[in-house]
Order: C-alpha cells, then structure tokens, then sequence
C-alpha cells in the first residue's frame, strides 16, 4: 500500500485501521478473529493503528500489544487520553468527563507503554480538549513525554482550528483527528484548511458513517442490543429510513463505479488530500480486505462533486452525535 505522511515525522500507510469496534462500542467481539484481522492487516501493508485507554476501558490496547508485539518495529501506534475513566465500572458507565490536566497525560502514557508492551507512543492525542485546562499547559506537558523519548509525535482530536493553531505553537501537531465522511464533514469548515496550511495530518475516524455508508445495516435492529449506535441520532428510527435511501444512492454510483459502496466512500475520503489518513474500522478479514483495496481507486473532480452533492449532509436525518457527546468537539 502506498503511505502518506502525518506531520513531518511520521509515514503511514493510505488507510489506517481504527480498532475501537474490537473491543468496544459495537456490540459482542471475537478477539481470535481480531487478531487474525490485525495480522492480515499487516500483511495488506497496512501499517497504522489507532486505539485509546477508554476502548475498554483498557482493552484495546492490550490487544494491540498482544496482537502486534512481533511486528512493532513494522507498524505506528497512535493511542490517545483524555477521559476521566472510573475502574471497575462497566464500560457504559466509567467515562466521567474529560481530564486534560499535565499530570493526566503524563500517567496515562506510562499505563498506555505497559498496555501497548512497547517503549513509545508513535502519536499520542488528546482525545478530547478539557476546556478546563488551557491547551499550552496539555501540550506542554504531551511535549514533555516527546523529549523524554516515551512519544514519537503528538495529535489532538475534535479540537476546532483555534485550538489547533494555539497547541501547534508549543509543540508541533503531528495529526488532527475527527470524525469526517460523506455524511460527515464539519471539518470542512476550517479545520481542513487549517491542517492544510500548517503541514498537520488528518485522521478521518468513522470514514463509513459508523458502518451505515457499507450497506450492510438494513435496519435499525440489525445492531446488537448493546451497540452504542442506538443512541446516536442517525440510527434512530425516525431517522433510520431516510438515512437508508442516501445508502441506497451511493450503492448505485459504487456499481457504476465497479466497486462497494464502502470502498466508494472510503475512496472520496482518500481523495480529499494527500495529508489524509483515515482510519476504518474493520474486525472481519473481508471488510478489511475490501478496505484497503479503497486506497487505489481515483476519483476525478466530476465524480467527487457528484458524490458529495448526492450525499450532502443537508440530506442526512439527525446529528452525529447526541447534544451531550457533541459539546465535547470543536473546543
């Protein structure tokens, strides 16, 4: 697979692969069959893993220790802190706010080395900005951990271009991650453009609209009782349906095309700059394979602009995320 680069520092494959869904989020996971996707994963070229503490809480990355130990020197490994996370608890209850304080940073990314069972953090994130705690003083510290050779490069998530410019005045930002799809593009406000500018990467999770830009959810109840997306606005019933006939439009432009509508969705995202990565999720090997075969197609101006017209989030029914996980972004 061909790479890209995130910041200066760092190369890595086209397409990336997020690992929350293995451990977290979507319902019951197969960790034999995680790891088997994980190794393949390696094998298709892709080099570049994304996990964080609260995947679990925990478990992610313990996962990708185990899975990845003996290739580390062949893969990056970005993970991220940022969550007041209660041990203990059950996963839908331990998060209990964000925690961006220097101290915080600092003790998840020693946790974060002995889950991962490697000796540095390719790219730390914050995984969401603590309006509490000025961005100098997290970045600060995230630089810190940069100098004592514990983190290669350092990234921010759902963080608004203000944020961005004012941490990468501390300390270079290697990578900006935020959510970002056909149905999904409030980056295009600025904080593409920001990134553009200053030489930062950007990591598009949920390329796929949470699995709904695939086409394989027909229905609302397709997903497991414990599955988070039941919550999230765009599964709701009263907006399933309408969002199900924008699937529909973009499967018929993937067979024009000869390929999914994954794979169609996937390579729009791909073809937006050269300093994107985005980082699908994928637990079965097809999925997988289906995705990084996305990193080859191209797409002209023309079939872009049709994409993206067809697909406007204008069109989309509800909000990506609930009002209460929304305040968290953009600050």
């Amino acid at each position: 697979m061909k790479t890209r680069k995130l910041g200066s520092d760092l190369t890595v494959s086209t397409i990336g692969l997020g690992c929350m869904g293995m451990s977290f989020a979507y319902g019951a996971s197969d960790e034999t069959e995680s790891i088997r996707t994980l190794h393949r994963a390696v094998d298709l070229g892709v080099t570049f893993f994304d996990t964080a503490e609260v995947y679990g809480p925990f478990e992610n990355e313990k996962l990708l220790g185990r899975a990845l130990v003996s290739v580390r020197d062949r893969v990056t490994i970005a993970t991220k802190f940022g969550f007041r996370i209660e041990p203990g608890v059950p996963a839908a209850q331990a998060i209990k706010g964000v925690d961006g304080r220097p101290e915080h940073a600092k003790a998840v990314a020693e946790a974060s080395l002995k889950r991962l069972g490697t000796d540095v953090i390719d790219l730390y994130y914050q995984h969401r900005v603590d309006p509490t705690v000025p961005i100098e003083e997290t970045v600060g510290a995230m630089a810190e951990l940069v100098r004592e050779g514990k983190v290669r490069a350092l990234g921010l998530s759902e963080a608004s271009a203000a944020t961005i410019r004012r941490a990468h005045k501390v300390h270079p930002i290697a990578a900006v991650q935020s959510e970002y799809s056909l149905w999904s593009r409030d980056p295009e406000e600025d904080v593409l453009s920001t990134c553009r500018e200053l030489g930062i990467g950007f990591v598009p999770y949920s390329p796929l609209g949470r699995g709904m830009l695939t086409g394989a959810i027909r229905k609302a109840d397709d997903l497991e009782a414990g599955d988070f997306r039941r919550s999230l606005p765009r599964f709701q019933a009263e907006n399933f349906d309408a969002n199900a006939r924008l699937v529909e439009t973009l499967a018929a432009l993937a067979r024009e095309k000869g390929v999914t509508a994954a794979q169609l969705a996937l390579a729009w995202v791909v073809n937006q700059g050269d300093f994107i990565v985005p980082i699908p999720g994928a637990r079965k090997l097809d999925h997988l394979e289906q995705n990084a075969e996305a990193a080859e197609i191209t797409l002209s101006a023309d079939e872009l602009a049709r994409l993206a017209e067809a697909l406007s989030p204008a069109l989309v029914a509800g909000k990506r995320y609930t009002d209460a996980s929304l305040a968290l972004t953009n600050r």
